[in-house]
């Protein structure tokens, strides 16, 4: 079964969204990184305990690493659309 172009279209108008919407949310990911490490800085140079502070940074980039994936599944699939839409 083929799909319709209108409806191609359509799926690839969502995907371009959603590929804006995970570049913002990787930017913002890392802003928090590096907001986090400040802290961790801080807290050390204040003679604190900072290894909940320093898993969190950890966490935080795993969940990063893991929304650049989904970011490339994303950019693969505007590209197949795009293909579609282009050849009709």
């Amino acid at each position: 079964m083929t799909i319709p172009l209108t409806e191609r279209t359509a799926q690839l108008d969502a995907e371009q969204r959603l590929l804006v919407k995970a570049d913002k949310d990787i930017e913002e990911g890392w802003q928090r990184i590096r907001d986090q490490e400040d802290r961790v800085r801080e807290l050390m140079a204040d003679g604190h305990d900072t290894r909940q502070a320093e898993r969190l940074v950890g966490l935080l980039k795993q969940t990063l690493i893991e929304w650049e994936r989904h970011r490339v599944l994303i950019v693969q699939r505007v590209n197949y659309l795009r293909q579609q839409v282009e050849t009709g």
